[in-house]
């Protein structure tokens, strides 16, 4: 494979220096010869191949180049590196010597492309991915164990926090986040699921306070509500049909955690939002009840988001692709199509009486 180094920031190459040292007269600056890689490159290459024109064909650059850049070296050097007639090229002794060390580089760069090869074959390295613990304790957790059995080079590393955190300045390779997303530029994002919720209650909770008929009737409840990043609760907006109620429920206790409202609603504190994928086996158990199951909750996007770079490590790459089969799979389909069998089984009978039953939907609070 035919390989040039990218211009890149010059490298000094200390075996070289102690050559040029041992020489009169070389130009050198300070104790240190700078050199350009891709030159060092290009002299192996005319010495391999025998000629300048054989080189430059083989490596699909002018002539004229790959001679300017070999004089360039000599001159850098101090020293010619070559004779040359027009029918033969002669190294001289100290081209051989600096020839042992292009060959050096040569084989370098020949590893690091291999390598970077390899990597693409093989994911290896850290990834690391911020998600919130609800989605990885409830939804991701069999997902993660998986990924890093059947990818034994890659070191997960997986980030919990509530916070919204910096991709690209904090080292993170991808991010989960529901909802809305920011506009970034620097950033890309795959839409991995769409998660339906509805409002649940726990039996004791409705046998105590009773069950509301109308969404109004939960300005007169106990709610679980969550915190936005705006440090506000998250306004409740219910849908049936080309009704739409909109409001902020009392709500007896605020969290940044859905996993959290849920289970203090399954010990009856009151009403929340939840995930439908999150409460369907309470709701199998009993231990879940819906609450106004006519009334929709506004679906929630999921998304992987990650550093939007032309070039993607291959252990993003195959935790993308991960994401993507578990969230667009038969398992996660059948999941859904068990939520709504499931709701339409235990769908609560319409109550006779309620705390507001005679209270009607209104446009927004």
């Amino acid at each position: 494979m035919d390989i040039i180094v990218p211009l890149m920031k010059q490298l000094a190459l200390p075996r070289v220096r102690d050559i040029a040292d041992r020489r009169p007269g070389l130009a050198t600056k300070a104790d240190t010869v700078n050199l350009e890689p891709n030159d060092l490159l290009l002299f192996a290459r005319v010495l391999d191949e025998g000629s300048f024109s054989r080189a430059a064909e083989r490596l699909g650059l002018p002539k004229s180049t790959v001679s300017r850049r070999v004089a360039a070296l000599e001159t850098q050097l101090g020293e010619r590196l070559l004779l040359r007639t027009t029918r033969k090229l002669t190294v001289t002794d100290f081209g051989l010597a600096v020839l042992e060390h292009a060959h050096h580089v040569v084989e370098d760069v020949a590893a690091a492309a291999s390598l970077a090869q390899n990597r693409q074959i093989k994911p290896s390295g850290r990834l690391r991915v911020s998600m919130p613990s609800d989605m990885a304790n409830i939804v991701l957790a069999p997902l993660l164990a998986e990924f890093v059995l059947k990818y034994p080079a890659i070191t997960l590393e997986v980030d919990l926090s509530a916070r919204f955190v910096d991709l690209i300045g904090e080292n993170f390779d991808v991010a989960i986040r529901m909802g809305e997303l920011r506009d970034d530029a620097s950033l890309a994002a795959r839409r991995m699921a769409v998660f339906t919720g509805s409002l649940y209650a726990a039996p004791a909770y409705l046998a105590r306070r009773g069950a509301p008929s109308e969404p109004e009737a939960l300005m007169e409840h106990d709610t679980l509500r969550i915190l936005a990043r705006t440090g506000d609760p998250l306004r409740w907006v219910l849908t049936r049909g080309d009704e739409r109620w909109e409001g902020i429920p009392p709500g007896r206790a605020t969290a940044n955690s859905p996993e959290l409202l849920m289970r203090m609603a399954l010990d009856g504190a009151g009403i929340a939002v939840i995930n439908d994928h999150f409460a369907l086996p309470h709701l199998q158990r009993g231990e879940l009840v819906q609450v106004l199951p006519d009334w929709r909750v506004p679906p929630v996007s999921a998304w992987a988001v990650f550093p939007g770079r032309r070039l993607m490590p291959a252990r993003t790459r195959v935790f993308l692709d991960a994401l993507a089969a578990k969230f667009t799979g038969p398992q996660c389909e059948a999941i859904e199509a068990k939520v709504q069998a499931t709701k339409a089984r235990v769908r609560p009978a319409p109550a006779s009486r309620s705390i507001d039953a005679r209270s009607p939907a209104k446009k927004s609070r």
